[in-house]
């Protein structure tokens, strides 16, 4: 993937950069705050940014917010040292398509971006968990949605958890050509493109519940 990453600090940078470029992908640029990652993202149109949540001026949340509105086919993961579940909904809710620790091993940060590349959240499964728990102790009123059917809202949950299509086969005893069916008329009712979309709407719009019967 072509790759724009921002941070404040340069050691972190440089030691983000080599990594992702060691690992095939293609770092477009640098940058410090959240003002140049909106620049440089509409300049450059990269695959991926990765945005730091908290930088000087403009941070991390304020950003993704602004290059949602410009380029929404942009995908954006968040990058921080806080486990802060606020941050973590907001960031899904604006639009982000992960959200990833700082204190995290290099191999799980290369094993969110091979998800993110199959259409899936980059985010773990404990965030995953948090998540729904934390959207639903919101209590945000919104209207649940009346077009997706019993197992279609289950599935959906699942896959916000982060669990691939084999996983969610084997734990719903069905095949994964059914499990295929399902996702693909949960994407036609919700008029969206991949799972990635799926997740976030049904996070921005209240549809998946913390627990299923």
């Amino acid at each position: 993937m072509r790759i724009l990453v921002a941070d404040d600090h340069s050691l972190f940078l440089d030691g983000m950069t080599s990594l992702l470029e060691a690992a095939g992908h293609v770092v477009v640029g640098q940058v410090h705050n959240g003002a140049e990652a909106i620049n440089e993202t509409i300049r450059l149109k990269p695959d991926l940014v990765l945005l730091d949540i908290s930088m000087p001026g403009m941070d991390g949340l304020q950003a993704l917010k602004e290059i949602m509105v410009c380029l929404p086919e942009i995908r954006v993961v968040m990058l921080t040292i806080s486990d802060d579940d606020n941050s973590l909904i907001q960031a899904i809710q604006l639009g982000a398509s992960g959200y990833m620790l700082k204190s995290q091993s290099a191999d799980m940060l290369l094993k969110s971006l091979k998800a993110l590349e199959a259409g899936e959240l980059a985010i773990s499964r404990q965030a995953s968990s948090r998540l729904i728990r934390g959207l639903v102790n919101q209590n945000t009123g919104l209207a649940k949605s009346e077009t997706l059917t019993n197992r279609e809202a289950e599935l959906l949950e699942m896959l916000a958890a982060g669990k691939v299509n084999k996983i969610i086969a084997q734990e719903l005893a069905i095949s994964e050509n059914t499990v295929k069916y399902h996702i693909k008329k949960i994407l036609q009712k919700l008029n969206v493109q991949n799972r990635t979309e799926a997740v976030s709407y049904a996070i921005r719009n209240g549809l998946i519940k913390q627990d299923r019967p």
